[in-house]
């Protein structure tokens, strides 16, 4: 068994492993191209994945519904994860899978019907979206003027690299001094931010966006977490206004959890920090995940 660690990260690319700062792919890729490909990402903490079936579950789904191949079966990719986190030796790590298009076989039309597709992985430290001291004060978030793109054009509950919009929220964010974004549909309706789920809470009750968002594992967490805390939850058409107006808010992600805010848009929630059920929540996760929810141990 190989006994070097990689510390800064390990990579697996199409069979093959190597340091992180070796990992690479051709530029003529269509993964790189034409952002041909579908990701998610697992987190480790503590030493044991959270939810890696959920996570690998919804890989497969994902890669299904863009026609996305790859030789590697799901016990194969939980094998290569675990020996990409075993090599880090890291306790906290951020665990990426990708699959990528790849490209036409030589002689073959410049169809993406004739593109191998393979597999990416990586294990790196810990990435937090929000660090834990903007989550203790609240974060500051703003409903962007950019438009979330269409479900008819991006499936969002396909994890996918098309983050032109997000990438223009995050910008309108950084010019009005928030940290964050929330985006619309342009119809009046939240959808989602930069990689997170948006909950609001309304007279004690959590409601999150039915559509222009991502079916996210740490939502799937949240609905959980309201059942047991006799929490009412509801996943549903989120009006823009409800969300500007609501008593809380917080965001739910992978590399985060559950991340209270406390500004919207200039207005100010309860006492300017993280309110009650939102924190009851962030709480009760963590928790939990110290004792071993949803967790897949990995043998060092």
């Amino acid at each position: 068994m190989e006994t070097s660690l990689l510390p800064d990260g390990c990579a697996y690319i199409d069979g093959r492993t190597m340091p992180i700062a070796e990992a690479a792919i051709p530029v003529t890729d269509f993964g790189y191209r034409r952002s041909d490909v579908t990701y998610d990402v697992v987190s480790v903490w503590g030493g044991a994945f959270f939810r890696l079936d959920d996570h690998i579950k919804r890989f497969r789904a994902s890669m299904r519904s863009i026609r996305l191949d790859p030789p590697e079966s799901d016990d194969d990719i939980r094998k290569i994860l675990t020996e990409c986190v075993r090599r880090t030796g890291l306790r906290e790590a951020y665990v990426a899978m990708d699959c990528l298009r790849g490209r036409p076989k030589p002689g073959l039309p410049r169809h993406p019907v004739n593109c191998r597709n393979y597999i990416v992985a990586f294990a790196i430290p810990w990435v937090w979206v929000m660090p834990p001291e903007m989550q203790a004060r609240g974060a500051h978030l703003i409903v962007a003027k950019t438009p979330r793109i269409a479900d008819e054009s991006v499936d969002p509950k396909v994890k996918n690299f098309h983050w032109g919009d997000l990438t223009r929220g995050l910008f309108e964010a950084h010019d009005q001094g928030a940290d964050n974004c929330v985006l619309t549909d342009g119809k009046g309706f939240v959808t989602e931010g930069p990689g997170y789920n948006v909950f609001s809470i309304t007279g004690g009750a959590v409601a999150t966006s039915d559509h222009g968002a991502l079916e996210g594992i740490t939502r799937l967490s949240v609905k959980e977490l309201c059942a047991e805390l006799d929490i009412p939850f509801a996943i549903r058409k989120l009006p823009v206004e409800e969300l500007k107006d609501a008593d809380e808010i917080f965001l739910a992600t992978t590399a985060g959890g559950i991340m209270p805010a406390s500004r919207i848009d200039g207005r100010i929630m309860g006492n300017d920090r993280p309110g009650p059920i939102s924190s009851r929540l962030r709480e009760t996760f963590w928790k939990k995940r110290a004792e071993g929810w949803h967790a897949t141990p990995i043998a060092y």
